[in-house]
């Protein structure tokens, strides 16, 4: 069988603001255009945000809920990523990256798990148990900086980074609605599996291809 590769694809890119029909169709194209076969963990983006903060707003919002708030945002993304490819994809979300995972289509969908945890910690734990050892991570940035760009003049792009490195960037502690390249608790297994991620903007298609081609490419390489 093909060459299985592992897309945690943001929510950013789905639900920017409404859903994002435009990027969807040239994912859809891009997706049939390779020869792999794809594990697609959709994230919960706007979706999830909106959601959180109109329960904050209201009052308090504890981070139990929160985390069920993006895990069902996640999931709705999921179902509809999983309706686009219909015809060529596993009829079942996978929700649990526990779960045995075996497939014989070109596509399978995953969602959020449960709270503690993001949708990069489930790509992780799928790409150790389909012995995957390359991830990318698509969203709207087309590289990791040392420290968030739109506020630190100083800030400088990361081409390539070790683990220890770049965890030394996002911390130790997940936290319900984090915005970070890639979360604290899926970087802390990823590099106990010496797990290459990369982080590329996902709108970017000719970009995303040249990575898997092995060719020279925009973004940033977090290995071992």
């Amino acid at each position: 069988m093909n060459e299985i590769i592992i897309i945690s694809l943001g929510g950013s890119l789905i639900v920017p603001e409404g859903i994002d029909t435009v990027f969807l169709d040239a994912f859809k194209r891009f997706i049939f255009s390779r020869p792999e076969r794809f594990v697609i963990i959709t994230g919960g983006g706007r979706t999830a945000r909106t959601y959180q903060a109109a329960i904050k707003a209201m009052g308090d919002l504890n981070s139990e809920d929160a985390d069920w708030i993006g895990i069902h945002a996640t999931r709705l993304n999921a179902h509809l990523i999983r309706t686009i490819f219909r015809n060529y994809a596993n009829p079942k979300l996978v929700c649990d990256p526990r779960t045995k995972v075996s497939f014989k289509e070109k596509i399978l969908v995953a969602a959020g798990w449960e709270p503690g945890f993001s949708t990069d910690y489930d790509a992780v734990l799928l790409a150790k148990q389909l012995k995957v050892k390359k991830l990318i991570n698509l969203s709207n940035i087309d590289y990791v900086y040392s420290k968030d760009p739109n506020k630190y003049a100083d800030a400088k792009r990361i081409e390539e980074i070790n683990w220890k490195d770049f965890r030394k960037i996002v911390g130790d502690k997940w936290d319900p609605g984090l915005n970070t390249p890639f979360d604290p608790v899926a970087s802390k297994e990823a590099e106990k599996l010496k797990l290459e991620v990369a982080i590329m903007n996902g709108r970017d298609f000719a970009n995303v291809t040249a990575y898997l081609d092995g060719k020279k490419f925009k973004g940033t390489i977090i290995h071992q």
